[in-house]
């Protein structure tokens, strides 16, 4: 079966590209997810029933409470703290996305599980599962009524950031709890349109890159500020390459220090 991609094009004129995920794997997904769903309802139900003892007609109520949380939140509870992602879809490899390629929002998250139950009329997802056949996108009506899609995550290779990343000192990395800030902050498209920006710096004439290197500095120095003292005398696209050093690499390579000027090898004093 060929494979349905999503193209998107940034303002910033990158395009990057996302394989939808088929009608299958999201079924095989959903039905990990409906597993799980289970057998926490099986847990919940054995307490209802412990409860039952004190006051039937509260614990029935309880219950009645706790599964409803349970079908509807799970989705919502899952796929917001996980970026998009319940078990199921993590299990296959997929993941809910803006169809636009923006950051996803809880709103989006909400509204594409509440018509989960109009979805899944009359039967197993009948409704829902049509719908994304005929869609070019694969959308279910909760996808296309929150602006969401399905994507399948790529499994890729480390990239070679040593193409792009030049020397070993980073000023980002002296404040390591800002980098783990924007670690949490900056989206996977955020970090791959950065390297992508990058990798094809050659391919703009001057005014460009000077423009697309500016307006990409500035949206992930608005994600997360560092002190001016960490940014001082860095071009923007310099500002960039410390961005995707810290974003593709949890771990320094070699310890990062500068070389004073005064202080010189043992071995220095020997060369002419």
């Amino acid at each position: 079966m060929r494979r349905l991609t999503l193209h998107i094009h940034t303002p910033e004129g990158v395009i990057f590209s996302q394989t939808l995920a088929g009608p299958m794997s999201r079924f095989l997904a959903w039905l990990v997810d409906f597993a799980v769903v289970i057998g926490v309802a099986y847990v919940l139900n054995m307490v209802v029933l412990v409860a039952m003892v004190i006051s039937p007609e509260l614990a029935q109520a309880f219950g009645i409470i706790l599964m409803f949380m349970l079908n509807i939140g799970y989705g919502i509870a899952t796929e917001w703290i996980w970026r998009g992602q319940t078990i199921g879809k993590r299990a296959f490899g997929l993941r809910v996305v803006d169809a636009e390629g923006l950051r996803l929002q809880f709103s989006q998250v909400l509204l594409r599980n509440l018509l989960r139950a109009v979805d899944m009329l009359p039967l197993c997802y009948a409704l829902g599962g049509t719908v994304a056949l005929l869609s070019a996108k694969g959308q279910r009506l909760g996808d296309l009524a929150a602006g969401t899609v399905v994507v399948r995550i790529p499994k890729i290779e480390q990239p070679d950031i040593d193409q792009v990343v030049g020397g070993l000192f980073n000023s980002l990395r002296s404040y390591p709890h800002l980098v783990a800030r924007l670690r949490q902050q900056a989206t996977p498209a955020d970090a791959s349109l950065a390297l992508q920006a990058l990798l094809r710096r050659e391919e703009l004439d001057d005014t460009e890159r000077v423009r697309v290197f500016g307006q990409l500095a500035d949206h992930f120095k608005q994600l997360t500020p560092f002190p001016p003292l960490a940014c001082e005398g860095l071009a923007d696209e310099q500002y960039l390459r410390n961005v995707v050093d810290v974003l593709y690499r949890t771990q320094r390579r070699t310890p990062e220090r500068r070389v004073s000027p005064e202080v010189a090898p043992s071995s220095a004093s020997t060369m002419s």
